[in-house]
């Protein structure tokens, strides 16, 4: 029976469905994570620059929320922040550096720790939180530099009370920037992080030249802090558990290790071996995290003693712009509103990093999983989601700075903890027991900095599972959409497998299935035998056989192997591919185009429910293998006079 019949005919797309799917065949984007030949690479304090307009862009609220949050404890609080930066997240994404020098992160390396579908699902749900940790990126750098415009004294009255329209109105700005194709920008970025940097330096400095020129405040302080926590032990103890509070002082690790393709590598550097640029994306993360732990103590102490404790709540002058307040009251209207319109920019390109993030990171895990449409390969339909939502979320937190922390430091910490227990179990496994006893640690920090965020600002872990449910249910869909598909990223014959062909001299190529668990002669020649009867082939028409093993069937495609063995005096061509029935059709088809001859498969009729082999082969890569092959083949080859023949025998 031939099943091979049937056609195809694909609709053609209108110009808006080409502008909007532009790029979805490259796997790639242009932006601040870009790789490739337009954006190259760079010297590594530029390309720190590029991770700091996020990381250093926290600046703008990071004091504020630590002094509401700890109030005079904030510089103690402060203090534990910096610990476990320098001791903890440092160290573990030094190691992760090196672990994933072509920019995959620790998720990459979760993914590769857990095997089959476990490994899958967790690369699900940490997507989750990246979606998390980078929407609200988007989101609360937007309302923040709404904060910083709106309390300017310069500001039309026009604009006060709306907060929401003015944050909803940047993060459009963002998308549509975004849609028109945003470029490498690294020298926009090293601008703004400069001017940044050097303009929190005097505010700060001049901040702490006051402090020193009036000590009462300092004893002041002291005097008040000892009356209302009585000893270290009991401000050690608040300044742990107010802690978690200011854990989204810890981002920019992930980002960090995310641009490592655009670190510029060293002379010797291989595809394999990158330690040039392992060395540069160290530097990196060191600089980066020295520099922002001293920011982040300075700056907490200088708000916290110039700054009156009113002045941080909702409402407030210092709310979500402490350094700002301070760069108005200290240096005048001007210099404040020259430290507004670069706090603005920086933040706004905050998001621009966090979308350009999230734009590269989707196409690198779920299409490649069978877990999302093609269109997710192209950058405008993610753009126009994540504006969306981000949109959405503006609306749900009244954009509100405050209100957004907790989410934010959600997804912040989930990626840190995966990162310190990747880490952990990735050293364990390489005999280091004692990096992986002090990665463990951190992660036991990190577990606790998030569980106790999670029980006082449920908010987050809320927005992660509203976007862990949706890609979860888009990506089973997808699978299931796509599993008709090729799924085959190309195929190679070895030596003996080329030569079988060769030598069948221009005659038909006849191909038999066989269950690669019975590999004895016998079983071949029974087989032979039966299918021979079967399909009314002659002894002295050669056959091949055709063996497909199922590797791992959660990939959703691979390069199909193929080498050729012979058991006895029968020539067999053995594969590994993700399914069995799409493993067949792409080698039937590439047998096609390699000898120019239309080859034809044949099988036996499977017995079983249809609805399990169906269910079996979206799980397993096996199931009812000859009505799947030749749909695979339908799909893939319209024409039928080229399409390889299937033959089931009954």
């Amino acid at each position: 029976m031939d099943l091979s019949s049937g056609s195809d005919n694909k609709p053609s797309r209108g110009r808006f469905r080409r502008w909007l799917l532009d790029g979805a065949d490259t796997r790639g984007v242009a932006g601040p994570h870009a790789r490739g030949p337009e954006g190259g690479t760079h010297s590594w304090y530029r390309v720190m620059c590029l991770t700091g307009v996020d990381y250093f862009s926290t600046l703008g609220y990071q004091p504020g929320i630590a002094a509401l949050a700890a109030g005079l404890l904030s510089p103690v609080a402060t203090l534990v922040l910096v610990a476990l930066t320098l001791f903890g997240a440092l160290p573990v994404y030094w190691y992760v550096s090196r672990k994933s020098p072509h920019g995959e992160g620790s998720i990459a390396m979760m993914e590769r720790l857990l095997p089959w579908w476990q490994g899958k699902l967790l690369v699900l749900a940490l997507l989750g939180f990246v979606a998390t940790d980078f929407t609200i990126t988007i989101t609360l750098s937007a309302a923040d530099a709404t904060a910083h415009l709106i309390e300017n004294p310069f500001c039309p009255d026009a604009l006060n009370g709306q907060q929401v329209a003015v944050t909803s109105a940047l993060v459009g700005a963002l998308g549509v920037v975004f849609l028109r194709g945003f470029k490498e920008a690294i020298g926009v970025a090293v601008i703004l992080v400069a001017a940044y940097l050097a303009l929190n330096g005097v505010v700060v400095g001049y901040a702490l030249s006051k402090v020193v020129a009036h000590p009462h405040l300092v004893a002041e302080w002291q005097k008040n802090l000892w009356a209302a926590h009585g000893s270290p032990w009991a401000m050690a103890a608040v300044a742990l558990l107010v802690f978690p509070k200011l854990a989204l002082g810890l981002s920019g690790f992930e980002t960090g290790v995310a641009v490592m393709p655009l670190v510029r590598c060293g002379t010797t550097d291989t595809e394999q071996k990158p330690e040039g640029r392992i060395r540069n994306t160290r530097k990196i993360l060191a600089t980066a995290a020295v520099t922002m732990s001293l920011f982040l103590v300075a700056s907490s102490l200088a708000t916290t003693l110039l700054i009156p404790a009113d002045e941080f709540k909702p409402g407030g002058r210092a709310n979500g712009r402490a350094l700002a307040y301070l760069a108005h009251g200290l240096l005048g209207e001007w210099f404040g509103t020259a430290y507004d319109v670069v706090t603005i920019l920086i933040l706004w390109f905050a998001g621009a990093s966090a979308m350009a993030g999230l734009i590269n990171i989707v196409p690198r895990y779920l299409p490649r999983y069978g877990m999302a449409p093609e269109w997710t390969r192209a950058a405008r339909p993610l753009v126009l989601l994540f504006t969306a939502v981000s949109v959405a979320i503006t609306l749900i937190f009244h954009a509100d700075v405050d209100s957004q922390a907790g989410a934010y430091a959600t997804g912040v910490l989930v990626l840190m903890t995966s990162g310190a227990t990747a880490a952990a179990i990735s050293s364990r496994r390489d005999g280091s027991r004692a990096a992986a006893t002090g990665f463990a640690a951190v992660a036991l920090v990190f577990l606790y900095t998030l569980g106790a965020n999670i029980v006082e600002r449920p908010d987050g872990v809320k927005i992660a599972c509203l976007f862990i449910a949706g890609i979860v249910a888009v990506s089973l869909a997808s699978r299931v959409w796509r599993t008709l598909e090729l799924r085959v990223a190309g195929v190679e014959l070895d030596d003996t497998a080329r030569r079988f062909l060769a030598e069948l001299g221009g005659r038909p190529l006849h191909l038999l299935a066989h269950d690669p668990t019975l590999p004895l002669p016998a079983d071949y020649a029974a087989d032979e035998a039966d299918q021979r009867g079967d399909f009314n082939l002659l002894p002295s028409e050669p056959v091949l056989f055709l063996e497909v093993r199922v590797r791992d069937a959660s990939d959703f495609t691979d390069v199909l192997r193929v080498c050729g063995i012979e058991v006895g005096c029968h020539r067999v061509l053995r594969a590994e591919a993700t399914a069995t029935p799409n493993g067949i059709a792409a080698l039937l088809l590439h047998l096609r185009d390699v000898t120019g001859k239309r080859p034809s498969v044949y099988f036996n009729w499977g017995e079983g429910n249809p609805v399990l082999h169906l269910i079996r082969y979206l799980f397993s890569g096996h199931g009812d293998v000859p009505p799947l092959t030749r749909e695979i083949l339908r799909r893939a080859e319209p024409d039928v006079s080229r399409r390889p023949a299937v033959y089931v025998g009954v």
